[in-house]
């Protein structure tokens, strides 16, 4: 299986492509969402993983665009993202 690592964050990303390699998928890191857009149109991969907080293109961009561009694997958006009002609101 062919995953598409998005991030930005270099130890966040090493982390995630270790952990995955270790269980035999093959990962391909983006670190902008520009070279996930290339990456993404030209090579075939079974699943995607795509931080919503990129500089440049976001996430949200990222993934609208390979849509538009007729790619269809499977997207994982990440985020370590925390609204601090929404605590209150869980649970």
């Amino acid at each position: 299986m062919r995953i598409l690592l998005v991030e930005d964050e270099r130890k966040v990303a090493s982390f995630i492509a270790r952990a995955l390699r270790e269980n035999t998928y093959a990962v391909d890191v983006a670190e902008t969402g520009e070279k996930a857009l290339e990456l993404g149109t030209d090579v075939p991969y079974d699943a995607i993983l795509l931080d919503v907080r990129l500089p440049g293109l976001s996430g949200i961009e990222v993934c609208r665009e390979l849509r538009q561009r007729g790619i269809e694997s499977p997207v994982l958006m990440l985020t370590t993202y925390v609204d601090p009002f929404a605590f209150g609101k869980i649970g």
